[in-house]
Order: structure tokens, then sequence, then C-alpha cells
């Protein structure tokens, strides 16, 4: 079928040990980074984007995949636009913060 190639610097064999991170994961840690950052509480985020407090609970935990329109109105309670949120889910910083977090290169198939 295809052939694995290791990025430079990085042995096959670690990235066969760790499993790569899911998007709602990364995700949800960009969104609570923002919010935390901006010392906002999660009710009052939830409320601006118009989701139960639980539900962006579960978001920024990973445990769901949001809309797109649903990742905007968050984004947008938070003052950010969406491309910013999505640029910051797949930045090694966002993944660094995050115990067990995969450091290794992400690629997004479009």
């Amino acid at each position: 079928m295809g052939e694995v190639v290791a990025f430079p610097g990085q042995s096959t064999q670690q990235s066969a040990d760790r499993p790569e991170p899911l998007w709602r994961e990364q995700v949800g840690q960009a969104l609570r980074e923002a919010r935390l950052a901006a010392e906002l509480r999660l009710v009052d985020v939830a409320a601006r984007a118009g989701v139960s407090p639980q539900y962006l609970s579960e978001l920024e935990r990973g445990l769901k995949d949001p809309s797109s329109e649903i990742l905007a109105a968050i984004s947008g309670a938070l003052g950010l636009r969406t491309v910013e949120v999505a640029s910051r889910a797949v930045t090694t910083q966002a993944l660094g913060h995050r115990p067990g977090a995969y450091d290794g290169p992400v690629c997004l198939a479009g």
C-alpha cells in the first residue's frame, strides 16, 4: 500500500508507541486555554455562546466534537475567530500543555 516515513528526528517506533491526538481533544484544549487566559468562567462563556455549561465542559475535555456553528459561537464568546481557535489547536504549545500529550508532528487532512 505505502510506506511509513518518519519525520526528521523522530523514529517510526516512537510514532507507533503513542496515538495521534484527536482533533476534538486539541480543539477542546485550545478552547479551555483561551477561556482561562481571558479569566472567564465556564458558565459565562457558555451563556454568551448559547450552549449549556455541561456541553462546553465536555467540549473542553475533548469528549464531544463541536459542529462548525458551535465552534464559531464559542470562539466568538471568547473574542476569537474560529480560525484562531483552529490554529491554536494545532500548535506545539497547545499540545505541550496537556499531560501525556502527543508531541510529534500533526497532519490534518483536508
